[in-house]
């Protein structure tokens, strides 16, 4: 797999791999062609699995480069971590101030951010499209970590990430589709809202890539910053909607699951 990714340039190999990602999605909104209603139990396991993932990734994928790249540079190794970190849960914080959205399981109600029209459909895909920036810029600021020749930035790592994102992908999918048809929309509409969540990945993953490439000072601040959108998506969102309906026990091991299928995949290949 790494030497299909070597003939392309960095800003490639991000959009191939978030192509990837999107694509895992739009298979997992597809089980609305078989099914009108999912199992809440999965969905719940399926979100700790996905917050699994997502915290591992933020350490081994994005703080330990980001910290070994500041001490490559001389700077103090964990201040570009700490405020790119705390900039990347400022940006998601800020974006869910500032666009309308609803978390799984909530009814309208209790819709975030500025008071809309909306309906409930358009409000919970918008949720999930938040979800998926910071997993687009962290495969984005992957790939040019490695173009950038951080000692503990590799091809393998960045794959990794995009394997283990793809991974928790195809839950995300279903988790928006689902509900959709079970609202009374079509199944084909569903679908196409629920891989629409993902649509935004390639974008954001374009954008980390050729910000690092661009001005690779920032790199540090990046890989921490792409860190902290993540967890602060994992903490503000995944974890608590995977808590619902008794299942806790089931998701944590699910979310312990995914943290050591998400570390393998890093340490193995990278």
């Amino acid at each position: 797999m790494e030497d299909f990714f070597r003939q392309w340039s960095p800003i490639t190999q991000a959009l191939i791999a978030s192509l990837f990602t999107w694509g895992v999605t739009a298979a997992g909104a597809a089980i609305v062609f078989f099914v009108d209603k999912g199992s809440n139990r999965l969905l719940h396991i399926s979100l700790g699995f996905a917050a699994g993932v997502m915290i591992a990734a933020s350490f081994w994928s994005l703080l330990a480069p980001s910290i070994a790249l500041a001490e490559q540079t001389g700077a103090i190794p964990w201040l570009p971590a700490a405020i790119g970190f705390l900039l990347g849960g400022a940006f998601v914080r800020l974006a869910d101030a500032m666009i309308p959205h609803l978390h799984l399981f909530k009814p309208i109600r209790e819709a975030e951010g500025p008071h809309t029209s909306w309906d409930r459909r358009v409000l919970l895909v918008l949720a999930i499209t938040l979800h998926n920036i910071p997993e687009g810029l962290a495969i984005g600021v992957s790939f040019g970590a490695v173009a950038a020749g951080i000692e503990q930035a590799s091809l393998g790592a960045a794959i990794a990430l995009a394997l283990g994102i793809g991974l928790q992908n195809f839950p995300e999918g279903t988790a928006i589709a689902l509900p959709l048809r079970a609202d009374g929309m079509s199944r084909t509409r569903a679908w196409w809202y629920g891989q629409l969540s993902a649509a935004v990945e390639p974008v954001a993953a374009v954008i980390g890539a050729a910000g690092v490439l661009l001005m690779r000072p920032i790199l540090p601040y990046a890989l921490a910053f792409a860190a902290g959108a993540m967890i602060y998506v994992v903490v503000e969102e995944v974890i608590p909607e995977s808590q619902g309906e008794g299942n806790t026990d089931a998701a944590t091991l699910a979310c312990m699951v995914g943290f050591v299928i998400m570390m393998t995949l890093d340490v193995s290949l990278g």
